[in-house]
């Protein structure tokens, strides 16, 4: 068993080595190990600090966001209701604008058809008047129109006609 047992110099030498190697690292490599460590941890939580902050505006920002995007949806919500609104004003005042003209159209169709009435029955009357003389000529067998009073005749009997017509319940411009 002496193979285990140390002598006392080697111990020595051996506990001296050790306490300057150790002596060594603690004053040398140790500082320098736990300043590596402290920076690492600063390092960490600063980062750790920091994705903090930037999480806390990302959320912000993201708020922000969607008030905005809340803000713009009233607005666009408006502004649809405004043309909405609009629209319907403008429809109803185009057809406002629109019965008028018709209604001035119908009018002037109005005035034309009666003035195109007169017209029309005034030759008519004179053609009838032409017509009856005439028919009247060929059924007595000579010519009436030298006579004065024919002419008079066939007025008077278009004034009886004139006057039926106002009488009458069938009215054409009704």
């Amino acid at each position: 068993m002496e193979i285990l047992t140390p002598k006392p110099v080697e111990l020595l030498i051996g506990l001296l080595g050790f306490l300057i190697v150790f002596r060594i690292l603690a004053k040398v490599l140790l500082p320098r190990i736990n300043k590596v460590l402290a920076d690492r941890s600063d390092a960490i939580e600063g980062g750790l600090k920091r994705a903090e902050h930037i999480a806390a505006e990302a959320a912000r920002t993201l708020a922000e966001y969607q008030q905005q995007v809340t803000e713009a949806r009233h607005e666009a919500a408006r502004l649809r209701q405004d043309a909405v609104e609009q629209g319907t004003a403008l429809i109803a005042e185009i057809r406002a604008e629109g019965l008028r003209e018709r209604e001035d159209v119908v009018a002037a169709g109005r005035d034309q058809i009666a003035a195109h009435r007169v017209l029309a029955e005034a030759e008519l009357r004179g053609d009838v008047a032409s017509l009856a003389m005439t028919l009247a000529g060929l059924i007595v067998g000579e010519p009436i129109e030298a006579a004065a009073g024919t002419r008079a005749v066939v007025d008077r009997f278009l004034a009886e006609l004139d006057t039926q017509d106002a009488v009458s319940p069938l009215d054409i411009n009704s």
